[in-house]
């Protein structure tokens, strides 16, 4: 602002000592080359006056003298929006027991993401509803500006940037494809924030993850440690009927053993079908088959091996959700498990062994009483 008021101070001194032109100086006359310094005196008389509008990017941010509060609203409403358009919500759900990922993939094959991996236990998928000419500049390689979707064989799936109105459409997609639909889905809520200024790769926080560059890989990562975190809560704690013992996977037939103990300290005896227990050993055992083998939870990421930054967050998510001391948890209760439908066999063993010998008893009395009648019947006729 200073330069302009020391030039128009200049020009307005010189315009005051110059006299103004008379009226027969104004009438037409042919252009020459002999006056061109007044004619550039006229027409610098109206462009002369500094302009209220600054033009120097200091001045702007600093505000000027005369509109000292000008911008002061403009920055804050600007970094408000742009940590907005910073965070990315990250749902997971589980949903279902199995997923046909073939059938899925051939019917949404435009928006299938070309695997990095060799895992088949997973497809991920990328929706878009930019134009194509938009796309093409420079937007296609920013994830923030899609959506994403990456759906698991076991029955979750993780939302990347979906809005909660339209959860339910991708999700119908999902339920197209899957057996064995849950009752009541499983959900679970997660931020991924993206500042590419950050001079690390990651850095964590309450309920969320900064990243400096969030990629497809970064959503791959992220997106199995949520499907095995919200399956893994599932197994655990969520429950299917038992026969007659409403017992859940887990927790569930925990508490039915705890029943059944008390019951025994009580009457010193229990009402279980053998058919019943076994059925339990089974649904014991599937579980945790189902949580090493089809959920993967002790499989190292192929694409954590590749780079550190992606195993970086991936050890620091399976460390915020718990991964491993969930499934230590889980563990325990299997093995408690395990030792009372190890004693309920012998209980019942010790049953089935205890009639038969009942049984032999019975027998051995009933030849013992036959044994007896010839005798006597035998001694009757001699003494005849």
């Amino acid at each position: 602002m200073g330069r302009w008021r020391a030039a128009a101070s200049i020009l307005l001194n010189h315009l005051i000592k110059t006299p103004f032109p008379s009226p027969k100086s104004l009438s037409p006359k042919p252009l020459s080359s002999s006056n061109p310094p007044l004619l550039f005196r006229f027409t610098r008389h109206f462009s002369a006056l500094p302009s209220p509008v600054s033009v120097y990017a200091t001045d702007f941010d600093n505000g000027s003298p005369e509109f000292p509060h000008q911008n002061l609203g403009f920055v804050s409403q600007g970094g408000e929006e742009e940590e907005k358009h910073g965070k990315i919500p990250v749902k997971a759900y589980f949903l279902c027991t199995s997923i046909d990922l073939k059938s899925m993939q051939a019917e949404n094959l435009s928006n299938i993401i070309p695997p990095s991996s060799r895992s088949s236990n997973y497809i991920a998928l990328r929706h878009c509803d930019f134009p194509p000419d938009i796309t093409g500049l420079g937007m296609k390689n920013k994830a923030s500006c899609f959506r994403y979707m990456v759906v698991f064989q076991y029955g979750s799936a993780v939302l990347f940037n979906i809005e909660d109105h339209e959860v339910e459409s991708h999700l119908e997609m999902v339920r197209r494809h899957a057996s064995g639909l849950l009752t009541e889905m499983r959900r679970d809520d997660y931020t991924v924030k993206e500042q590419p200024l950050m001079t690390r790769d990651m850095q964590g926080g309450p309920d969320y993850i900064v990243l400096k560059t969030l990629d497809t890989d970064s959503i791959r990562i992220i997106g199995s440690v949520l499907g095995q975190s919200i399956a893994l809560d599932y197994f655990v704690s969520q429950g299917l009927n038992m026969v007659s013992l409403n017992l859940s996977q887990v927790d569930g037939m925990v508490e039915g053993f705890a029943d059944i103990n008390r019951a025994m300290e009580k009457t010193g005896t229990f009402t279980m079908d053998r058919t019943e227990l076994i059925k339990l050993v089974g649904k014991a055992n599937s579980n945790l088959a189902d949580v090493i083998l089809k959920v993967g939870l002790f499989e190292r990421s192929e694409i954590a091996w590749r780079e550190a930054k992606y195993a970086q967050i991936f050890e620091y998510l399976r460390e915020e959700y718990e991964v491993t001391q969930r499934f230590g948890n889980l563990d325990f209760k299997l093995k408690f498990v395990e030792h009372n439908i190890r004693f309920l066999q012998e209980v019942i063993q010790n049953r089935r062994s205890d009639l038969l010998e009942w049984c032999i008893i019975f027998l051995l009395t009933i030849e013992n009483v036959i044994a007896i009648y010839e005798i006597v019947r035998e001694s009757s006729g001699v003494s005849l």
